[in-house]
């Protein structure tokens, strides 16, 4: 995690704690099948659902195009708080890397805000990847104040703008149907929290491709939270659902399950390298539903005092995304990214056109002292918030007391930095100066520059087996991991070495 240099002792015992408690079964395997087309009763009236507004749920790839003319997508997805021992890993497994037009991948990150530092989210977004809500303190059937709260304080802290953040995915994967109703009702694109727990393969399988809540859900129809909500009875016109594609020991039989941080339900990573790949291949091989690792970054976490690194799990990663690299079509995209491609499929001989899976950097002068995500030109800017639980840092200003789901955006601090001016909705991260309250271009003058190169076959140089944090430089939305600084720990080093391998479980 990224605990600022004022943490101290005391701070570092109740937070330890506290992840222990907030954390615990998160992603959890699910325990047997959680849908059946008898239990789902689903049907959807493929006259009447178009794109790009509604999807019907369906094994076959969209837009009436063939498994062999649409890209192999694979997500890597992160939970919980943005710190920079996560960061770390994120860029460790992406950060070298490129997808077939030479842009870097994007990565979506579902945000929680407890011990989350806010600047490092600024920097996360403004390097071109997607801030999704999971709530602001982690709470599983999250009421509208937990939801709201997150985009309110992710907006108002981090300078994400309102329009950005598209996705919710529920802590403990927990949801209701008023979670959908919320969402709708709010603006969100898509929900990324049911589970498809059949092989892609199978005969009667609930992998289907992301789909439209118009006609009602297609998983999770076995008991839970959802029972009572499938056969039709929820429909939510225009929400998107991305389900969680699970891992299997092997494909073709009816065996264990896993979902997210595949790597904890086995002790080697040999166990676990052929469960990626098998699964990996009934997609490809098959009809190309997306492929998806999601991950509680913070158990591969390195240089986490007390805690022996987690190497040979780092390097399982690495390996397994090598190998998907190897294979033609495969693109390493956030969940925004896929669905703009879902709207409007088009097959892979016309992706080198396709805007949304380009990548593009802001043109924003080096030499100039703006606090806008981008390190050379935030550096000395960021503002400490120094609470007692967890001190943050932040562009943005900082609040007289922590944000809560009752009080997301609490009055200024101005004793701390001075005033700081919140983002507005006519200017974009990178290009506004929140200490003069100004954008430094006007829509027409913003550039970005168009890094977006000519599709090619994969080739070796295309892993990432170093292992280095990319230093490459931030990019709008269409953008790469960012080689976001480091901030040294202090006065934790022994409390973490009490408490910490129970952390590592129960996260």
């Amino acid at each position: 995690m990224h605990l600022p240099p004022s943490f101290g002792p005391v701070a570092a015992v109740l937070l330890l704690h506290s992840l222990v408690a907030v954390h615990a079964q998160e992603g959890a395997p699910p325990g047997g099948a959680l849908s059946s087309p008898s239990a789902a009763g689903y049907s959807c009236d493929t006259s009447a659902c178009k794109l790009p507004s509604c999807a019907c749920a369906s094994v076959n790839p969209p837009g009436g195009l063939q498994p062999s003319e649409v890209p192999q997508f694979v997500t890597v997805t992160a939970d919980d708080a943005v710190q920079s021992y996560t960061i770390e890993v994120l860029n460790h497994l992406l950060g070298s890397r490129k997808n077939p037009n030479g842009c870097p991948p994007k990565q979506t990150y579902f945000n929680s805000l407890t011990y989350t530092n806010y600047s490092l989210v600024t920097d996360w977004y403004v390097a071109g990847n997607e801030i999704a809500d999971h709530t602001m303190t982690h709470v599983g059937s999250p009421p509208a104040s937990e939801i709201l709260g997150n985009l309110q304080a992710l907006n108002a802290f981090s300078g994400i703008p309102f329009s950005e953040i598209k996705g919710f995915r529920a802590p403990l994967l927990n949801l209701t149907a008023d979670t959908f109703r919320i969402l709708a009702n709010n603006s969100f694109l898509y929900d990324s929290s049911l589970t498809a727990a059949s092989p892609a393969n199978a005969s009667e399988t609930d992998a289907f491709w992301p789909y439209t809540l118009d006609y009602g859900l297609a998983n999770n129809c076995i008991g839970g939270t959802l029972d009572g909500q499938c056969q039709g009875v929820l429909k939510v016109p225009g929400l998107w659902e991305i389900p969680l594609y699970a891992t299997f020991e092997t494909v073709n039989s009816n065996t264990p399950i896993h979902l997210m941080d595949v790597q904890l339900d086995a002790t080697n990573a040999s166990t676990v390298l052929p469960w990626l790949k098998n699964t990996f291949l009934s997609h490809y091989e098959g009809n190309r539903q997306p492929f998806g690792l999601y991950l509680h970054p913070i158990h591969l976490a390195i240089n986490y005092p007390g805690l022996v690194d987690p190497d040979e799990m780092r390097a399982l990663y690495v390996e397994f995304l090598d190998w998907v690299q190897t294979m033609p079509d495969v693109w390493i995209v956030s969940n925004s990214q896929m669905l703009e491609w879902l709207k409007a499929p088009v097959p892979i001989s016309q992706l080198s056109n396709f805007t949304a899976l380009g990548c593009s950097t802001p043109q924003v002068d080096p030499t100039l002292k703006i606090c806008n995500g981008i390190e050379v030109n935030e550096v000395g800017l960021l503002t400490n918030c120094p609470f007692a639980d967890f001190p943050w840092t932040t562009c943005f200003g900082c609040p007289v007391t922590e944000p809560s789901p009752g009080n997301p955006v609490p009055a200024q601090n101005t004793s701390i930095g001075g005033v700081r001016y919140r983002l507005p909705s006519n200017c974009s991260t990178p290009f506004w100066d929140p200490i003069a309250g100004k954008c430094i271009c006007t829509s027409a003058t913003c550039a970005f520059q168009d890094d977006t190169g000519p599709i090619v076959e994969p080739s070796s140089t295309n892993s990432s087996a170093t292992g280095s944090s990319s230093s490459a430089s931030p990019t709008s939305t269409n953008g790469t991991s960012s080689g976001v600084r480091q901030v040294v720990m202090q006065g934790v080093v022994g409390l973490v070495a009490i408490v910490g391998a129970v952390i590592l479980v129960a996260w």
